[in-house]
């Protein structure tokens, strides 16, 4: 089956499906208010040897942040309601509905992704760099626009998460 999307949303496809790296996502989105998409497009261009400018990633994260705002979060919040549903109502239809919005969250998630990834000019965004190095700096100015670090154990996560698969994509894969 061909995955669908933009190699930047095929990348962030590889690097969540790494063990540890949803856990370090959900950390760093709620423990610190990261947009995860944001995060993954950083290091995506990581992994192209791009480091990106303060400005460059405050500007990406606000070419997405009215739909983040607005429709991202919007159905994230209503699935994470529909956990666990009242007495009044039907759990399995409850449980059901919450399946459809959770697909419905992924495929806005995948279309702000293309949104930003609509946003690299072909030999923007920084100069190239050795990808390990240009990830750590990327999560460096993630951290800065953020006003916060990342729990430890989250960095570590994606750190070696994109370290393996740029291992993986030096070995032909």
């Amino acid at each position: 089956m061909q995955i669908q999307g933009s190699p930047f949303w095929r990348f962030s496809l590889a690097l969540y499906r790494t063990p540890g790296v949803p856990d370090a996502c959900l950390d760093v989105q709620d423990s610190c208010g990261a947009d995860v998409n944001v995060l993954l497009f950083a290091l995506w261009l990581a992994s192209e040897g791009r480091v990106l400018s303060d400005a460059e990633l405050a500007g990406a994260d606000a070419a997405v942040a009215p739909w983040r705002e607005e429709v991202v979060r919007s159905l994230r919040g209503a699935r994470r309601a529909l956990r666990a549903a009242p007495a009044a109502f039907d759990a399995g239809g409850a449980a059901a509905l919450r399946d459809q919005v959770k697909k419905v969250e992924l495929e806005s998630e995948r279309l702000q992704q293309e949104a930003l990834f609509a946003l690299k000019p072909a030999a923007a965004w920084g100069a190239p760099a050795d990808p390990l190095a240009a990830a750590a700096r990327n999560l460096d100015a993630c951290e800065r626009l953020l006003g916060a670090r990342f729990a430890a154990a989250a960095r570590d996560a994606l750190t070696e998460a994109f370290g393996a698969l740029m291992a993986q994509r030096g070995a032909g894969h």
